[in-house]
Protein backbone atom coordinates (compact mmCIF):
# COMPACT_ATOMS: atom_id res chain seq x y z
CA UNK A 1 0.00 0.00 0.00
CA UNK A 2 1.48 3.33 -1.21
CA UNK A 3 1.60 6.05 1.44
CA UNK A 4 -0.67 8.59 1.73
CA UNK A 5 1.59 11.34 3.53
CA UNK A 6 5.15 11.87 2.67
CA UNK A 7 7.55 9.72 5.13
CA UNK A 8 10.12 11.73 6.08
CA UNK A 9 7.73 13.85 7.57
CA UNK A 10 7.52 11.60 10.61
CA UNK A 11 11.49 12.51 11.20
CA UNK A 12 11.62 16.02 10.63
CA UNK A 13 12.06 16.83 14.15
CA UNK A 14 15.53 14.83 14.29
CA UNK A 15 18.18 17.31 15.45
CA UNK A 16 20.33 16.60 12.78
CA UNK A 17 23.10 18.98 13.98
CA UNK A 18 24.22 17.06 17.28
CA UNK A 19 25.18 13.94 15.20
CA UNK A 20 27.62 16.35 12.58
CA UNK A 21 31.52 16.73 12.71
CA UNK A 22 32.57 19.68 14.46
CA UNK A 23 34.46 21.08 11.76
CA UNK A 24 30.86 21.58 9.70
CA UNK A 25 30.53 24.64 11.95
CA UNK A 26 32.85 26.16 9.26
CA UNK A 27 30.68 25.37 5.94
CA UNK A 28 28.73 27.68 5.17
CA UNK A 29 26.68 28.56 1.80
CA UNK A 30 28.16 30.25 -1.13
CA UNK A 31 27.09 33.60 -0.75
CA UNK A 32 27.33 33.09 -4.97
CA UNK A 33 25.20 30.12 -5.28
CA UNK A 34 22.47 31.42 -2.85
CA UNK A 35 22.21 35.11 -4.98
CA UNK A 36 22.11 32.80 -8.37
CA UNK A 37 18.35 31.52 -6.92
CA UNK A 38 17.72 35.27 -6.81
CA UNK A 39 18.74 36.18 -9.53
CA UNK A 40 17.21 33.70 -12.03
CA UNK A 41 14.29 36.14 -11.83
CA UNK A 42 13.97 36.96 -15.42
CA UNK A 43 13.73 41.20 -15.06
CA UNK A 44 16.86 41.26 -12.65
CA UNK A 45 20.06 42.12 -14.11
CA UNK A 46 22.68 40.29 -12.77
CA UNK A 47 26.52 41.00 -13.01
CA UNK A 48 26.92 38.17 -9.77
CA UNK A 49 27.65 34.56 -11.01
CA UNK A 50 31.00 34.01 -12.63
CA UNK A 51 28.94 32.74 -15.34
CA UNK A 52 30.09 32.27 -19.43
CA UNK A 53 28.28 33.76 -21.79
CA UNK A 54 25.95 30.81 -22.64
CA UNK A 55 25.16 31.68 -26.07
CA UNK A 56 28.61 31.17 -27.38
CA UNK A 57 28.66 27.58 -25.98
CA UNK A 58 29.71 25.03 -28.67
CA UNK A 59 26.84 23.20 -28.67
CA UNK A 60 27.00 21.87 -32.34
CA UNK A 61 30.49 20.96 -31.94
CA UNK A 62 29.71 19.18 -28.62
CA UNK A 63 27.02 17.14 -30.50
CA UNK A 64 29.13 15.97 -33.27
CA UNK A 65 31.69 14.85 -30.62
CA UNK A 66 29.47 12.96 -28.60
CA UNK A 67 28.13 11.15 -31.74
CA UNK A 68 31.57 10.52 -33.14
CA UNK A 69 32.40 9.34 -29.38
CA UNK A 70 29.63 6.98 -28.95
CA UNK A 71 30.19 5.39 -32.65
CA UNK A 72 33.95 4.94 -32.28
CA UNK A 73 34.61 4.39 -28.65
CA UNK A 74 31.06 3.84 -26.81
CA UNK A 75 31.82 1.08 -24.84
CA UNK A 76 35.04 2.53 -23.32
CA UNK A 77 33.58 6.08 -22.88
CA UNK A 78 30.98 5.01 -20.55
CA UNK A 79 33.03 2.76 -18.87
CA UNK A 80 35.09 3.05 -15.51
CA UNK A 81 38.29 4.64 -16.07
CA UNK A 82 41.70 5.67 -14.31
CA UNK A 83 41.57 8.60 -11.77
CA UNK A 84 44.37 9.87 -12.79
CA UNK A 85 42.55 10.97 -16.38
CA UNK A 86 42.10 9.97 -20.04
CA UNK A 87 45.56 9.98 -21.41
CA UNK A 88 44.86 11.53 -25.00
CA UNK A 89 43.13 14.08 -23.35
CA UNK A 90 45.93 14.28 -20.84
CA UNK A 91 48.45 15.19 -23.36
CA UNK A 92 45.65 17.35 -24.82
CA UNK A 93 46.62 19.31 -21.92
CA UNK A 94 50.08 19.44 -21.73
CA UNK A 95 50.51 20.78 -25.46
CA UNK A 96 47.75 23.26 -24.59
CA UNK A 97 49.93 24.52 -21.40
CA UNK A 98 53.28 24.21 -23.41
CA UNK A 99 52.20 27.40 -25.31
CA UNK A 100 52.76 29.14 -21.86
CA UNK A 101 56.04 27.71 -21.30
CA UNK A 102 54.48 24.86 -19.11
CA UNK A 103 56.46 22.04 -19.87
CA UNK A 104 55.10 18.75 -18.29
CA UNK A 105 54.55 15.26 -19.20
CA UNK A 106 51.27 13.94 -18.54
CA UNK A 107 52.46 12.19 -15.45
CA UNK A 108 52.36 15.60 -13.98
CA UNK A 109 48.68 16.05 -14.39
CA UNK A 110 45.61 14.71 -12.95
CA UNK A 111 41.90 15.49 -14.01
CA UNK A 112 39.63 16.70 -12.08
CA UNK A 113 35.86 17.13 -11.61
CA UNK A 114 36.17 21.07 -11.79
CA UNK A 115 38.56 23.94 -10.33
CA UNK A 116 36.84 23.22 -7.31
CA UNK A 117 37.28 19.49 -6.65
CA UNK A 118 41.20 20.48 -6.94
CA UNK A 119 40.94 22.88 -4.43
CA UNK A 120 39.03 20.22 -2.38
CA UNK A 121 42.17 17.51 -2.83
CA UNK A 122 44.35 20.38 -1.86
CA UNK A 123 42.52 20.96 1.36
CA UNK A 124 42.66 17.41 2.23
CA UNK A 125 46.10 17.10 1.49
CA UNK A 126 47.74 20.02 2.98
CA UNK A 127 45.11 21.96 4.92
CA UNK A 128 44.33 20.87 9.38
CA UNK A 129 43.70 22.87 12.17
CA UNK A 130 45.71 26.18 12.46
CA UNK A 131 47.18 25.23 8.78
CA UNK A 132 49.10 28.67 7.71
CA UNK A 133 47.49 29.85 4.32
CA UNK A 134 48.65 32.94 2.72
CA UNK A 135 46.27 34.74 0.51
CA UNK A 136 45.03 38.31 -1.32
CA UNK A 137 42.07 40.27 0.55
CA UNK A 138 40.08 39.81 -1.23
CA UNK A 139 40.39 36.25 -3.02
CA UNK A 140 38.53 33.76 -4.62
CA UNK A 141 35.53 32.55 -2.58
CA UNK A 142 35.41 29.36 -3.83
CA UNK A 143 38.95 28.84 -2.10
CA UNK A 144 37.64 29.74 1.13
CA UNK A 145 34.45 27.46 1.08
CA UNK A 146 36.90 24.50 0.25
CA UNK A 147 39.37 25.11 3.22
CA UNK A 148 37.50 26.64 5.74
CA UNK A 149 36.03 22.62 6.53
CA UNK A 150 39.53 22.06 7.24
CA UNK A 151 40.18 24.54 9.88
CA UNK A 152 42.59 27.04 7.80
CA UNK A 153 44.00 30.27 9.15
CA UNK A 154 44.17 32.78 6.54
CA UNK A 155 47.09 35.33 6.75
CA UNK A 156 45.75 37.85 4.15
CA UNK A 157 48.04 40.81 2.19
CA UNK A 158 45.87 43.52 0.53
CA UNK A 159 45.42 43.42 -3.59
CA UNK A 160 46.90 46.67 -5.54
CA UNK A 161 46.26 47.24 -9.58
CA UNK A 162 49.51 45.30 -9.55
CA UNK A 163 47.97 42.15 -7.67
CA UNK A 164 48.93 40.95 -4.51
CA UNK A 165 51.23 43.75 -2.37
CA UNK A 166 53.92 41.17 -2.15
CA UNK A 167 56.44 43.76 -0.70
CA UNK A 168 53.93 43.24 2.79
CA UNK A 169 54.90 38.55 2.82
CA UNK A 170 58.05 39.39 4.90
CA UNK A 171 55.87 40.60 8.03
CA UNK A 172 53.04 37.99 7.66
CA UNK A 173 55.58 35.23 7.17
CA UNK A 174 57.51 36.48 9.96
CA UNK A 175 54.37 35.26 12.18
CA UNK A 176 53.96 32.08 11.43
CA UNK A 177 55.33 28.50 13.14
CA UNK A 178 55.55 26.15 10.32
CA UNK A 179 55.57 26.40 6.46
CA UNK A 180 52.19 27.45 4.68
CA UNK A 181 50.29 27.43 1.70
CA UNK A 182 50.54 30.54 -0.69
CA UNK A 183 47.59 30.97 -2.56
CA UNK A 184 48.24 33.17 -5.74
CA UNK A 185 45.59 33.76 -8.58
CA UNK A 186 48.30 35.73 -11.17
CA UNK A 187 45.98 36.26 -13.70
CA UNK A 188 43.04 38.42 -14.12
CA UNK A 189 42.47 38.01 -10.43
CA UNK A 190 38.95 37.14 -8.99
CA UNK A 191 37.13 38.84 -7.72
CA UNK A 192 39.61 41.76 -8.24
CA UNK A 193 40.47 41.82 -11.87
CA UNK A 194 44.13 42.60 -10.95
CA UNK A 195 47.36 40.59 -12.91
CA UNK A 196 50.66 39.98 -10.67
CA UNK A 197 53.08 41.57 -12.38
CA UNK A 198 56.65 40.16 -13.53
CA UNK A 199 58.61 41.50 -10.49
CA UNK A 200 55.97 41.05 -8.23
CA UNK A 201 56.24 37.18 -9.47
CA UNK A 202 59.78 37.33 -9.45
CA UNK A 203 59.78 38.23 -5.28
CA UNK A 204 57.24 35.93 -4.30
CA UNK A 205 58.63 32.87 -5.93
CA UNK A 206 61.97 34.08 -3.78
CA UNK A 207 60.28 34.17 -0.93
CA UNK A 208 58.50 30.72 -1.40
CA UNK A 209 62.25 29.37 -1.63
CA UNK A 210 63.15 31.26 1.37
CA UNK A 211 60.27 29.99 3.40
CA UNK A 212 59.57 26.81 2.20
CA UNK A 213 56.20 28.01 1.12
CA UNK A 214 54.51 25.79 -1.52
CA UNK A 215 52.61 27.79 -4.22
CA UNK A 216 49.08 27.49 -5.07
CA UNK A 217 48.63 28.57 -8.62
CA UNK A 218 45.45 28.89 -9.73
CA UNK A 219 44.82 30.38 -13.20
CA UNK A 220 40.87 29.72 -14.81
CA UNK A 221 41.25 32.93 -17.08
CA UNK A 222 44.85 32.75 -18.16
CA UNK A 223 43.46 32.22 -22.05
CA UNK A 224 41.05 35.28 -21.88
CA UNK A 225 43.62 37.56 -22.22
CA UNK A 226 42.51 40.69 -24.40
CA UNK A 227 45.82 43.14 -23.49
CA UNK A 228 49.13 43.29 -22.75
CA UNK A 229 51.07 40.21 -22.80
CA UNK A 230 51.57 37.11 -21.47
CA UNK A 231 53.75 36.89 -18.39
CA UNK A 232 55.71 33.61 -17.21
CA UNK A 233 53.46 31.42 -14.66
CA UNK A 234 54.81 30.74 -11.59
CA UNK A 235 54.80 27.09 -12.30
CA UNK A 236 57.37 28.12 -14.77
CA UNK A 237 59.64 29.96 -11.96
CA UNK A 238 59.27 27.16 -9.24
CA UNK A 239 57.96 23.46 -10.54
CA UNK A 240 59.75 22.26 -7.71
CA UNK A 241 57.19 23.47 -5.36
CA UNK A 242 54.00 24.82 -7.37
CA UNK A 243 50.82 23.23 -7.85
CA UNK A 244 48.96 24.69 -11.17
CA UNK A 245 45.12 24.49 -11.50
CA UNK A 246 43.28 25.18 -15.09
CA UNK A 247 40.11 24.60 -16.20
CA UNK A 248 37.88 24.06 -19.66
CA UNK A 249 34.57 25.70 -17.46
CA UNK A 250 35.70 28.92 -19.01
CA UNK A 251 37.13 28.47 -22.40
CA UNK A 252 34.91 25.57 -23.63
CA UNK A 253 31.67 24.98 -20.80
CA UNK A 254 31.51 25.07 -17.28
CA UNK A 255 28.64 21.91 -17.32
CA UNK A 256 31.61 19.88 -18.02
CA UNK A 257 33.33 20.21 -14.78
CA UNK A 258 36.60 19.31 -16.46
CA UNK A 259 40.08 20.84 -14.91
CA UNK A 260 43.34 19.77 -13.90
CA UNK A 261 45.94 19.80 -11.33
CA UNK A 262 49.87 20.09 -12.69
CA UNK A 263 51.93 19.14 -9.65
CA UNK A 264 55.60 17.26 -9.38
CA UNK A 265 54.92 13.20 -10.14
CA UNK A 266 54.97 12.41 -6.56
CA UNK A 267 52.52 14.69 -5.48
CA UNK A 268 49.99 13.73 -8.38
CA UNK A 269 50.10 10.31 -6.33
CA UNK A 270 48.84 11.52 -3.47
CA UNK A 271 46.47 13.81 -5.27
CA UNK A 272 45.17 10.17 -7.11
CA UNK A 273 44.77 9.04 -3.52
CA UNK A 274 42.69 11.87 -2.43
CA UNK A 275 40.31 11.57 -5.62
CA UNK A 276 39.95 8.20 -5.27
CA UNK A 277 38.31 8.57 -1.79
CA UNK A 278 35.88 11.27 -3.31
CA UNK A 279 35.00 9.91 -7.05
CA UNK A 280 37.26 7.46 -8.23
CA UNK A 281 37.50 9.45 -11.08
CA UNK A 282 36.16 12.22 -13.43
CA UNK A 283 33.73 11.36 -16.05
CA UNK A 284 34.68 8.89 -18.65
CA UNK A 285 32.65 10.11 -20.97
CA UNK A 286 33.26 14.20 -21.05
CA UNK A 287 36.70 13.58 -21.34
CA UNK A 288 36.65 11.31 -24.27
CA UNK A 289 33.98 14.42 -25.65
CA UNK A 290 36.27 17.33 -24.03
CA UNK A 291 39.44 14.87 -26.34
CA UNK A 292 37.21 15.18 -29.45
CA UNK A 293 36.56 18.52 -29.72
CA UNK A 294 40.08 19.75 -28.81
CA UNK A 295 41.93 17.22 -31.62
CA UNK A 296 39.64 19.15 -34.13
CA UNK A 297 41.30 21.86 -33.73
CA UNK A 298 38.23 23.94 -32.73
CA UNK A 299 39.31 25.41 -29.57
CA UNK A 300 41.50 27.69 -30.89
CA UNK A 301 39.27 29.31 -33.08
CA UNK A 302 36.88 29.37 -29.95
CA UNK A 303 38.95 31.23 -27.85
CA UNK A 304 39.57 34.13 -30.57
CA UNK A 305 35.93 34.50 -30.38
CA UNK A 306 35.58 34.66 -26.61
CA UNK A 307 38.45 37.17 -26.47
CA UNK A 308 36.55 39.25 -28.80
CA UNK A 309 33.00 39.32 -27.16
CA UNK A 310 34.12 39.93 -23.81
CA UNK A 311 36.77 42.33 -24.33
CA UNK A 312 34.14 44.35 -26.45
CA UNK A 313 31.66 43.14 -23.15
CA UNK A 314 34.40 44.51 -20.54
CA UNK A 315 34.93 47.54 -22.30
CA UNK A 316 31.01 48.46 -22.15
CA UNK A 317 30.87 47.92 -18.90
CA UNK A 318 34.37 50.40 -17.96
CA UNK A 319 32.95 53.16 -20.48
CA UNK A 320 28.97 52.77 -18.51
CA UNK A 321 30.92 52.89 -14.63
CA UNK A 322 32.76 56.39 -15.86
CA UNK A 323 29.13 57.32 -16.92
CA UNK A 324 27.00 56.25 -14.10
CA UNK A 325 28.89 56.01 -11.30
CA UNK A 326 28.51 58.60 -8.33
CA UNK A 327 31.65 60.16 -7.01
CA UNK A 328 34.06 58.76 -5.21
CA UNK A 329 33.41 54.98 -6.68
CA UNK A 330 36.76 53.31 -8.28
CA UNK A 331 37.13 50.24 -10.02
CA UNK A 332 40.02 47.91 -11.34
CA UNK A 333 40.41 48.01 -15.30
CA UNK A 334 41.18 44.08 -15.95
CA UNK A 335 43.38 43.08 -18.65
CA UNK A 336 41.39 40.09 -19.27
CA UNK A 337 39.17 37.29 -17.46
CA UNK A 338 35.30 37.85 -16.28
CA UNK A 339 35.50 40.07 -13.45
CA UNK A 340 36.32 44.06 -12.04
CA UNK A 341 36.31 44.87 -8.47
CA UNK A 342 34.37 48.25 -7.12
CA UNK A 343 35.13 50.16 -4.35
CA UNK A 344 32.27 52.27 -3.65
CA UNK A 345 32.07 55.45 -1.19
CA UNK A 346 32.00 54.20 1.97
CA UNK A 347 28.77 55.16 3.16
CA UNK A 348 27.23 52.48 0.94
CA UNK A 349 27.70 49.13 2.96
CA UNK A 350 26.86 46.48 -0.16
CA UNK A 351 26.05 43.87 2.03
CA UNK A 352 22.22 45.33 3.18
CA UNK A 353 22.66 47.75 -0.40
CA UNK A 354 22.14 44.36 -2.24
CA UNK A 355 18.39 44.35 -1.37
CA UNK A 356 18.25 48.14 -2.31
CA UNK A 357 19.74 47.24 -5.67
CA UNK A 358 17.25 44.17 -6.52
CA UNK A 359 14.69 46.68 -6.45
CA UNK A 360 16.11 48.71 -9.23
CA UNK A 361 16.26 45.20 -10.52
CA UNK A 362 20.01 45.05 -10.84
CA UNK A 363 22.80 42.51 -8.87
CA UNK A 364 26.19 41.99 -7.63
CA UNK A 365 28.35 40.15 -5.71
CA UNK A 366 29.05 41.72 -2.31
CA UNK A 367 32.37 42.67 -1.50
CA UNK A 368 32.72 40.88 1.88
CA UNK A 369 32.48 37.43 0.90
CA UNK A 370 35.77 37.36 -0.64
CA UNK A 371 37.23 38.41 2.52
CA UNK A 372 39.28 35.66 4.54
CA UNK A 373 37.91 35.93 8.39
CA UNK A 374 35.29 37.92 6.57
CA UNK A 375 37.43 41.04 7.83
CA UNK A 376 36.70 44.08 5.41
CA UNK A 377 35.48 44.38 1.65
CA UNK A 378 31.89 46.40 3.45
CA UNK A 379 32.05 48.94 0.73
CA UNK A 380 33.08 46.86 -2.46
CA UNK A 381 31.51 44.61 -4.51
CA UNK A 382 32.73 42.13 -7.95
CA UNK A 383 30.86 42.48 -11.32
CA UNK A 384 31.03 40.05 -14.15
CA UNK A 385 31.21 41.63 -17.73
CA UNK A 386 31.41 37.97 -19.14
CA UNK A 387 27.68 36.96 -19.73
CA UNK A 388 25.41 39.96 -20.43
CA UNK A 389 25.63 41.35 -24.10
CA UNK A 390 26.68 45.16 -24.13
CA UNK A 391 23.63 46.62 -23.78
CA UNK A 392 22.18 44.25 -21.03
CA UNK A 393 25.27 45.72 -18.92
CA UNK A 394 24.81 49.12 -19.67
CA UNK A 395 21.33 49.18 -18.29
CA UNK A 396 22.65 47.16 -15.57
CA UNK A 397 25.25 50.05 -14.66
CA UNK A 398 22.53 52.76 -15.47
CA UNK A 399 20.49 50.98 -12.62
CA UNK A 400 23.24 50.33 -9.92
CA UNK A 401 24.35 54.01 -10.33
CA UNK A 402 20.78 55.29 -9.53
CA UNK A 403 20.55 53.26 -6.86
CA UNK A 404 23.92 54.40 -5.16
CA UNK A 405 22.59 57.62 -5.87
CA UNK A 406 19.41 57.46 -4.15
CA UNK A 407 21.27 55.72 -1.85
CA UNK A 408 23.72 58.28 -0.48
CA UNK A 409 21.46 61.32 -1.34
CA UNK A 410 19.11 59.65 1.51
CA UNK A 411 22.35 59.28 3.60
Amino acid sequence: MIPSEPILREVENIDWEVHLAARTQRMKSSVIRELLKLTMQPDIISFAGGLPAPEVFPVKEFQDACNKVLETSGPMALQYGPTEGFPPLKADICEQMAKYCILVEPENLLVTSGSQQALDLIGKLFVDANRNIICSRPTYLGALQAWNAYEAEYHAVPLDDDGMRVEMLPDVLKKLKKPGLLYVLPNFHNPGGTTLTQDRRDYLVELARKHDLVIIEDDPYGELRYEGEDLTPLFRMAPERTIYLSTFSKTLAPGLRLAWITAPKPLIARFVQAKQGADLHTGTFVQHVAHEVLASGFIKRHVRKLREIYSSRRNAMLDALTEFMPDETYWSKPEGGMFLWVRCNKQIKTGPFLEKATKFKVAYVPGFAFYPNEEGGSSSMRLNFSYSDEDTIVEGIRRLGTAMKEELAGS
